[in-house]
């Protein structure tokens, strides 16, 4: 009777501890893994990342904090990118800025000229109420940075709050979310474009949007911002 008991008391604990939140969420990490997600940052480990032009993690500028990880204002590092380069993709991240903080999520980069931007299109990270850049809409949070604005469906969380992300990119079209809403939608290399290009600051970069495949790039712009739960998946 003893062993019977037992059994069934052990059988209820395991229900019980299924339907927690924190073994619910691992149950569906696990899914995602087998779904083809890789981890780029999972709040501890930075070895999928190296500063741009550099052979390894930046000394200074960039730290893991609280599962987060942050670049400190004022302490420099320069930009980071992955290890790897990506071709068509969906990217997704969680980002919080300081007061008036400036940052971005550059993709498709290469390392053939001075700085990441002259090669990659950029997701703008960015304190649209108290940056300089939020007042123009091509250059406020989670735009084609200087290119395209968001649509109306854009909601962005109070400065301080997470946001949630993804960037998808299938050949060249592209698309930015933000907080599970489809803000941007362009098609890379097309007339429009490339007609918007020439009449911006990238006109006199002759590698900006050119190549199919690069790295994922977390721009140092100088501020205080945090990203956590980075993923990728590769179709």
């Amino acid at each position: 009777m003893k062993r019977v008991l037992l059994s069934v008391m052990s059988a209820a604990l395991a229900t019980v501890l299924l339907s927690t939140p924190a073994l619910a969420a691992d149950k569906k990490d696990k899914k995602s893994d087998k779904e083809g997600w890789k981890q780029l940052f999972d709040g501890k480990d930075t070895s999928q990342w190296r500063g741009y032009k550099a052979t390894s993690f930046p000394a200074k500028g960039w730290r893991v904090e609280n599962g987060t990880l942050r670049h400190v204002a004022g302490e420099g590092g320069g930009d980071l990118i992955t290890l790897d380069k990506f071709s068509d993709f969906e990217l997704r991240f969680e980002w919080k800025v300081s007061p008036g903080a400036n940052s971005g999520v550059i993709y498709r980069v290469t390392e053939d000229h001075n700085a990441s931007y002259e090669t990659g299109p950029e997701y703008q990270v960015l304190d649209d109420s108290k940056h300089g850049d939020g007042k123009n809409p091509k250059t406020s949070a989670a735009a084609l940075y200087a290119l395209i604005a968001c649509n109306a469906e854009k909601e962005l969380k109070p400065v301080g709050e997470w946001n949630k992300a993804r960037i998808v990119v299938k050949g060249n079209h592209a698309e930015h979310w933000l907080n599970k809403k489809k803000v941007v939608e362009y098609q890379w290399g097309g007339s429009e474009t490339q007609k918007l290009i020439s009449e911006s600051k990238f006109k006199g970069m002759p590698g900006f949007g050119k190549n199919s495949s690069g790295h994922i790039c977390l721009q140092d712009h100088g501020d205080d911002v945090w990203f956590r739960n980075i993923k990728i998946r590769t179709f």
